[in-house]
């Protein structure tokens, strides 16, 4: 099986002419169907129960990425297929302009939708491994901060930017033209960033195959999985992982919407524009500064005893969205405070899971596949409660579905006594659980190991 060989910290082109650019590409991505999707077809008159459907069938690609990320390694050349699925997304993206100048747009947008979200989740692997290859350990380690700096750049831009511009563009423009301009817009900026990449990127445009068979990757994939399945506790692990999510999910999918929603409809009636300088700038300085915190606060005081505070937190989203769908403020003052108590509280406690997937589920033989396969979970559980989300918004109203919500939050709390915090797998010693670190935390993904299931990255903070 080849080896990975890191060059010299000598050679090559510097990091910085690359890095920043491959990240904010993978950020843009993303967040264009995470994100954007939800509130164009808001604006567009879609239905909460279509949105939340039809977004969480798109965040899956995320969530089942390990499944086809071991024959990448079939291809020699990771600068390759991210230059290529870069060139998709620019296509998927200008071929999005136009179908919503067409009368079958909302089947079209979902097609389109979806391609842009398989080829990220492919770009996501293929960047991950060319990162790992193209530097050593301590340039890893060193430009780390970049990959997670400008992946979240990317969501400045794409909400707290883009969104700001399709709000403005929308009343003078209609909801359909504006939105088209807009991924245009988008289309071209990812054409030109593709062609950068292509020759900023260290690495060959090659087609040639490393010397490994799809039946060997198959026959390691097959060894990491029984071997995850094996961990004893594993089944409250992956219980604990689903209901941690459970009320997040529903949360995260109906509260933008109903920040737009009419005022006689139950909700705050925002514009589209205003909703951009809340959730994209006050909401993501705030996710950021409740991430860094949680962290910090964790490794402080122990991940076991941090938890309960860390799933409190958890509520907190819930308790805000409640507290606004009861008392429907206007000043736009109060509602931003209320949004930035809401992603405060919900980047302090994910940081919960993240830190209990990589000390507890993942440490072991294949620490960084099962790494993988924990935060696929993780992103599955997501999936489920966004994907019902909508139903029960229809049938319940804004203020009793953030109610029930609440209550959502209290099964984990009731497991997490019977939870095991420490690592899973009897084998792995005291140290090889993996922490926060450089090298592993939120914002730097593991890439695209020779051996299989090793090459998933940390899943993407949910939107």
């Amino acid at each position: 099986m080849r080896q990975p060989s890191f060059p010299s910290a000598d050679t090559g082109p510097s990091p910085m002419r690359w890095v920043p650019s491959l990240y904010f590409v993978q950020g843009m991505q993303f967040f264009v169907v995470m994100a954007l999707a939800s509130f164009m077809l808001k604006n567009m008159g879609v239905g909460n129960e279509q949105i939340a459907r039809w977004t969480s069938l798109l965040g899956t690609a995320w969530a089942i990425k390990p499944l086809w990320s071991p024959f990448l390694e079939l291809v020699h050349s990771k600068k390759l297929i991210v230059v290529a699925m870069q060139a998709v997304g620019a296509v998927a993206l200008l071929l999005m302009a136009l179908i919503l100048q067409t009368p079958w747009w909302f089947a079209g947008t979902i097609c389109v939708l979806f391609l842009i979200a398989y080829g990220s989740a492919t770009h996501d692997i293929a960047c991950d491994g060319l990162y790992m290859g193209a530097l050593d350990a301590k340039r890893q380690a060193r430009y780390a901060g970049w990959q997670g700096a400008f992946f979240n750049g990317a969501r400045f831009f794409m909400v707290g930017v883009v969104l700001k511009v399709a709000g403005l563009l929308e009343a003078p423009m209609g909801v359909f033209n504006a939105w088209s301009v807009v991924f245009l817009g988008l289309g071209v900026l990812l054409a030109g960033l593709a062609s950068y990449n292509a020759l900023m990127l260290p690495g060959q445009l090659s087609t040639d195959h490393v010397a490994l068979r799809a039946s060997a990757i198959g026959e390691t994939t097959a060894r990491i999985v029984k071997d995850f399945a094996a961990k004893p506790g594993i089944a409250l692990a992956v219980l604990f992982i689903v209901l941690f999510r459970f009320a997040e999910g529903q949360v995260q999918t109906i509260g933008p919407l109903f920040l737009i929603e009419a005022r006689d409809k139950g909700g705050l009636g925002l514009t589209t524009s205003q909703v951009a300088d809340v959730y994209g700038w006050v909401g993501t300085v705030a996710f950021l500064t409740g991430s860094v915190l949680g962290g910090y606060f964790t490794a402080w005081l122990t991940l076991r005893r941090a938890m309960p505070v860390l799933i409190l937190a958890m509520s907190v989203p819930n308790a805000t969205f409640y507290y606004l769908a009861s008392t429907l403020p206007q000043d736009m003052w109060h509602i931003g405070a209320a949004v930035m108590v809401e992603m405060f509280g919900y980047g302090f406690g994910f940081v919960g899971m993240i830190l209990y997937i990589m000390q507890a589920v993942a440490p072991g033989r294949f620490q960084t596949a099962h790494y993988a396969l924990g935060s696929g979970v993780m992103q599955l559980g997501f999936i489920l409660s966004r994907s019902m989300s909508g139903d029960i918004q229809v049938a319940l109203g804004y203020e009793h579905f953030f109610l029930w919500t609440l209550f959502c939050g209290l099964p984990v709390l009731l497991l997490l006594p019977f939870v095991r915090m420490s690592a899973l797998d009897p084998s792995a010693s005291a140290d090889s659980g993996a922490g926060v670190t450089p090298e592993n935390g939120p914002g730097a993904g593991g890439g695209d190991g020779a051996a299989g299931l090793e090459s998933a990255t940390p899943a993407k903070p949910a939107t």
